[in-house]
């Protein structure tokens, strides 16, 4: 027996539209055939938001073709990261400062070495001094397949062959992601770090060798200005870099690469204040000389330099610090005819070595 006010309901019509479509981009029937009434569907007319839909009335074909087309896009762009993903893997470990950016990815996951730095070796001249010296261990080599062929490329692969040192050739796009400097020439080599000697040994006369010619640097803290130094400090004959632990920079791409090898060839101690290692040098019988725009002496004046030495330079525009002026035995300048009062770092240290460098010449042929 029906209850009273009961009323039969209508049955819905038949639709013969198209399925509609569903987040997942698969068909799926209408409500007509036996989807839930209620179901969250595409809203018409926009592809990001969810709404009700109402029974019996699927979604248009041009609503359908969005959706299907978003979700397209949005799977070749999946796609696209996962190439991106693999592809960072296969070339190099991305993390920097942690000295891993360019590193082979076998290399990258050890804990960071200790020393000076100098891992990472940029530029043709640096990597073929850094293969001549064999100072320190080169795990890999990488060079542009489409770098033009070159003699000192030769080089650089004959003595990678003779050091068995791995040589891969890699595209230009993973060269250019792994260098840390303006230009590395199309070849990149990892390396050991450089690690630093004791001090007291940079003050130990070797056999048959000229007195200890040795150079530290107050706070130097361009890598271009020390590399430049650098390489002005080997060619003059130094025999010993000093460098502050704190506050200054240390070896560097960038430094690598302007010194053009020189860190392969220069002893480097490291200390962790340079008035104090001033004075322990001094109490070794090395005589210090800091350079000053503001001294009364001129470096042309200088006598003694075939003895033991040390060459004392300032930062970039601060010059000596006051303790390290303090501690030095001698301070001089550099004389300067023109209207400006300064030169800077790279440019006065090797003026100042190479006047050293002179001195000793001069007192070996008398």
């Amino acid at each position: 027996m029906k209850e009273p006010g009961y009323r039969k309901p209508k049955p819905a019509p038949k639709s013969k539209a198209a399925p509609s479509v569903t987040a997942s981009g698969r068909g799926a029937p209408s409500a007509a055939a036996g989807k839930p009434i209620g179901a969250p569907t595409r809203k018409r007319g926009s592809v990001g938001q969810f709404t009700k839909a109402k029974p019996g009335k699927p979604l248009s074909i041009a609503a359908q073709k969005a959706i299907a087309g978003k979700l397209d896009r949005q799977q070749k762009s999946s796609d696209y990261g996962r190439r991106e993903a693999d592809d960072r893997q296969q070339g190099l470990a991305t993390a920097r400062r942690s000295s891993n950016v360019g590193r082979p990815l076998s290399e990258s996951r050890g804990p960071r070495e200790t020393g000076l730095g100098g891992e990472q070796v940029e530029g043709r001249q640096a990597v073929r001094e850094l293969l001549l010296a064999g100072t320190r261990r080169t795990r890999e080599i990488w060079i542009a397949e489409d770098i033009d062929p070159a003699p000192i490329l030769d080089d650089i692969i004959e003595l990678a062959e003779e050091s068995r040192v791995i040589v891969k050739h890699v595209g230009r796009r993973q060269i250019e992601n792994a260098a840390r400097t303006d230009a590395p020439q199309g070849v990149i080599a990892f390396a050991q770090s450089i690690q630093p000697v004791e001090l007291d040994e940079l003050a130990v006369r070797q056999p048959g060798r000229p007195a200890p010619f040795l150079l530290a640097l107050d706070g130097v803290t361009d890598p271009g200005n020390l590399g430049a130094v650098l390489r002005s400090a080997e060619c003059s004959g130094v025999t010993g870099v000093i460098l502050p632990k704190h506050r200054a920079v240390h070896i560097t791409p960038t430094v690598a690469k302007t010194a053009a090898g020189a860190i392969e060839h220069l002893p480097m101690a490291m200390v962790g204040g340079l008035p104090n290692a001033l004075k322990r040098l001094s109490e070794l019988g090395v005589w210090s000389i800091g350079l000053d725009a503001a001294a009364d002496i001129s470096l042309h004046q200088l006598s003694g330099t075939d003895a033991p030495v040390v060459l004392v330079l300032g930062a970039e525009g601060a010059g000596l610090s006051r303790l390290v002026r303090e501690r030095c035995d001698s301070v001089v300048s550099i004389p300067m005819a023109g209207r400006l009062d300064s030169l800077n770092v790279s440019v006065a240290g090797a003026l100042a070595c190479f006047e050293v460098a002179r001195g000793r010449v001069r007192k070996t042929l008398e």
